[in-house]
């Protein structure tokens, strides 16, 4: 299975792309209500674009969810429902909008259906490679000494390694979503993954164990155990 490499935005980057992020933002933070038609020619100018650029910064929106367009009610804002969430760049624009304690809980739900089941696959397919990087991300978080900046760098690369570890091609894939969540939740609360007040890498290290052990239940109990922990300590 091929190895899930850098992200890029498809959005890319010159005027097309701040047209793109300008636009998104003013939907993410509610300046563009849900169900707001957009008023072309102000948007426009307030994006000091021209039309070209305008509609090609649309039609990335409407595939991400955020717009639609009707011959009635022209070109306009989709409910939130409809936002696609796992699209990187959306969850990107969200995490910068700002998200509520209830994101983070939908988000952990996610992590507990998904996490676990990767942690036991792994614990069944995984390679030598896969512990390589799996020991590499616990080293780095053995050596962070409570620095709360290398502790969610070190914790996003362990999560990330175990879902690829897991190599199901959709399971790798997730990473997309939760590493970013993961580490906008670490910035938020510094002691990411932190239990009791104890370093995160004893309850790290035993879901690696269970899975070099190729313990598959032991992995999905651990990792469940580690996932729950983190929730209880940061509510």
């Amino acid at each position: 299975m091929s190895r899930p490499g850098h992200d890029s935005s498809p959005t890319g980057h010159g005027p097309h792309h701040a047209a793109v992020e300008a636009l998104a933002e003013r939907i993410l933070k509610g300046t563009y209500g849900e169900g707001d038609s957009l008023v072309m020619p102000e948007v426009q100018a307030e994006l000091d674009v021209s039309q070209t650029v305008l509609r090609e910064a649309i039609k990335v929106l409407t595939t991400k969810g955020l717009l639609d367009s009707d011959e009635r009610r022209g070109t306009f804002v989709c409910p939130r429902e409809d936002w696609n969430l796992l699209d990187p760049d959306v969850l990107h624009w969200k995490l910068a909008a700002g998200v509520s304690s209830d994101f983070f809980a939908d988000v952990l739900e996610l992590r507990r259906s998904i996490e676990p089941a990767a942690a036991a696959l792994a614990a069944e397919r995984r390679t030598d490679e896969d512990l390589a990087v799996l020991d590499d991300a616990l080293r780095a978080m053995a050596a962070t000494d409570h620095n709360p900046e290398l502790l969610v760098r070190a914790d996003a690369s362990f999560h990330r390694a175990m879902l690829v570890a897991s190599n199901n091609r959709f399971y790798a894939q997730m990473h997309r979503v939760i590493v970013p969540v993961l580490v906008q939740r670490g910035r938020a609360v510094p002691t990411a993954d932190d239990t009791s007040g104890q370093h995160p890498h004893a309850a790290h290290a035993a879901v690696v164990e269970a899975v070099r052990n190729r313990d598959v239940d032991g992995a999905y109990v651990a990792m469940l155990e580690l996932l729950d922990l983190s929730a209880r300590e940061h509510p």
